[in-house]
This record gives structure tokens, sequence and C-alpha cells, in this order.
């Protein structure tokens, strides 16, 4: 008798297991017994629940000024958790893999894919790592050049009209000497 109170001793010594962890479990293997699309339905939205809990502690340490990130799970047909508004993870056709997925311009690329959530909260802590390096390039100003333009010294235009005031003189002198000749 003494043998069930030291095992319900050694249970309340190990890490206490949350009741919503419990339920999604059993969610899961509630379906993985069952066929049901429902079923199925569910246990795709509890796994990515599964993993949207093991990435609060990445987006914990994401400051609150980085705006880029809008984390949710999706309920439509296919259920996705949304990481930003171009990335998302969805489940894999065996509804067991997770597949990490990004929409660009040239189609949907795959940025990992994995059974264990460590993998894809590594390949998301990447991703977010990434994505926060692009903003802040994004941010920065960069001063364009500017052409470096030598500057011409200036010269005084004191003398330039004083050589055109002498040789208007010479030639108005010129001029009138010229025409005083003639007229003798």
């Amino acid at each position: 008798m003494s043998e069930p109170q030291n095992s319900a001793t050694d249970h309340s010594h190990s890490r206490p297991i949350r009741l919503r962890e419990a339920l999604l479990r059993a969610r899961i293997e509630a379906a993985d017994r069952t066929g049901v699309v429902v079923d199925l339905r569910d246990a795709e939205v509890a796994r990515l629940e599964i993993l949207n809990d093991a990435l609060d502690p990445l987006f914990a340490q994401v400051p609150e000024k980085v705006d880029l990130f809008d984390r949710g799970i999706s309920q439509g047909e296919t259920p996705r958790l949304w990481i930003d508004v171009v990335a998302h993870i969805v489940m894999g056709r065996d509804k067991r893999q997770y597949r990490f997925v990004q929409d660009t311009r040239f189609g949907r690329i795959v940025l990992a894919e994995s059974h264990e959530v460590p993998a894809i909260v590594d390949a998301v802590t990447d991703y977010v790592a990434r994505r926060m390096i692009e903003r802040e390039h994004a941010m920065v100003v960069v001063p364009e050049p500017q052409p470096a333009v030598a500057e011409k010294p200036r010269r005084s235009g004191l003398w330039t009209f004083a050589l055109g005031f002498v040789l208007g003189a010479v030639a108005l002198f010129g001029l009138a000497l010229f025409a005083s000749l003639r007229n003798m």
C-alpha cells in the first residue's frame, strides 16, 4: 500500500501538467483513434494550439514597438497558425506534420516541415529574426551620396571691368584721332 503513495508523491514532485495541455492531448488522441473529419480538424487545431503555446516564449522576447507579427489561429476550412501577414503554419496531409510556409509574389514556399514542435519553433525563431533585421534595414535611411564638386576660385570682376574700360577708352581715343586726321 505504500507504493501507490510513493508513486503519487513522485507525481506531485514532477512538473504539473496544465489542464489546457491535457485537453489538447486528449483531443489529438481521440482524433487519432477515430476517422471522423471533424475530429481530424479538431486535432489539427489542437496541434496548432500546442505549437502556438510553444511559441509564446519567442514572441515574449519581441519588442513591443515591432508590429510585424500578428500571431493567431484561423479556423477556416484549413486551420492555420499565422505568424505574420505572409507566413503561416498548416498541418501536412497526414495531419501530424507541421508545414511552415510563406507566401511570396512567386508563389508559396515551404520554409520548414517537421513532425516535431521544437524543429518548427527553431524555424519560426529564425524567420522572426530575419524579419526583424529586414525591418531594421528598411527603417534606416541612408543619405544619398552627393557628387564632389570642386569650387572654382572666384575671380574678381573688377579687373575685367577695368581692362574693358581702358580698352574702350583707347578705342574711342584712336577713333577720334583717326577722324580728326582724316578731316585735315
